[in-house]
């Protein structure tokens, strides 16, 4: 499985000490809060799980999963909900957590979704974000680290189901996804 990664952009040291970061700031921020942590699945789940175990205060954990990708390695733009919340958000803030933000269509579907419904407020903890495939109008909050316009796996990110168990942040060789 290493032998298809071209290069590691962070290493597992690296994520750790950025997440112990960011989990201060949240912390620091929702201390007399009492949010919803919204993990988008699948590839949220290793982010969502390693800086929960680092926060400090109340919350709940619930778990959307949406899909814009039909071939594993384009988005298509259009969003499908695959799983809903189980919580009511009503009057309460939300953090979506999200593996990474691509072009943006999945996490302008869904911050508009909760909105809809009631959330107090709304923010995007990210652990990646590739600035350069943007075409929906988001940003996160906070983000773990920016990243080049190459296909990443590693921590939870995957292409076809695989990878996504690396404990680092690396590109995918052009060769396993082309063909």
């Amino acid at each position: 499985m290493n032998n298809d990664i071209e290069k590691v952009l962070y290493t597992q040291d690296q994520v750790d000490h950025r997440l112990d970061e960011m989990a201060t700031t949240l912390t620091n921020k929702y201390q007399d809060e009492f949010p919803i942590l919204v993990s988008v699945m699948t590839g949220a789940m290793v982010f969502t799980t390693d800086i929960m175990r680092r926060l400090n205060f109340k919350l709940n954990v619930d778990y959307v999963d949406v899909s814009s990708y039909e071939d594993g390695s384009e988005s298509t733009g259009k969003v499908k909900l695959v799983q809903d919340l189980t919580h009511d958000i009503t009057g309460r803030p939300v953090i979506i957590m999200e593996d990474i933000i691509d072009t943006g269509h999945t996490l302008k579907y869904l911050a508009d979704l909760l909105a809809n419904r009631g959330a107090k407020s709304i923010e995007i903890c990210s652990f990646l974000d590739k600035p350069d495939r943007r075409e929906a109008d988001v940003e996160a909050d906070y983000v773990g680290f920016k990243v080049p316009n190459e296909f990443i796996v590693g921590y939870g990110l995957d292409y076809n189901g695989l990878y996504r168990n690396l404990p680092f942040v690396g590109v995918l060789k052009r060769a396993v996804y082309e063909n």
